[in-house]
């Protein structure tokens, strides 16, 4: 089953924001460094302790968030709130993937591929509304 939640982009203040968050709406909150992940060596010494991902839930309130990593855009007003698809299989997010990215900036997609955390994908449709697509891994590949 797909879940659909809020995912929040922080400028390396995401920890700080979402203790902030859980202190406000209270529940159970897990946070997951890039130094904790298989990823840390592929990433940069100024990004180990910048946060991969963190979960807030709270009754029926759940989002993620993460601190903005990427090497090449720009963190914007505007860009910093995205949908996150999640927990479907590669083949359910790749269908929703592919009807997403017709009209997509081209600039601002990532195609949906496996990592080693399992399947990751990211575009802007073509209305500017970030998607990030997180599922299991792909049993195909």
């Amino acid at each position: 089953m797909i879940n659909l939640k809020p995912f929040l982009l922080f400028d390396g203040n995401c920890a700080e924001a979402m203790t902030f968050y859980q202190s406000c709406l209270g529940g159970d909150m897990s946070i997951t460094k890039v130094g904790d992940t298989p990823m840390k060596h592929q990433a940069p010494p100024d990004h180990q302790n910048k946060v991969a991902i963190a979960e807030l839930k709270s009754g029926v309130i759940q989002f993620t968030a993460t601190d903005w990593r990427h090497p090449t855009r720009k963190r914007n007003p505007g860009n910093t709130v995205c949908m996150y698809l999640s927990e479907g299989s590669y083949k359910e997010l790749r269908a929703i993937f592919d009807k997403l990215a017709v009209g997509a900036d081209e600039a601002l997609v990532d195609d949906l591929r496996e990592m080693p955390f399992g399947s990751y994908g990211h575009l802007a449709d073509k209305f500017g509304v970030h998607w990030f697509f997180h599922g299991q891994k792909n049993a195909e590949v």
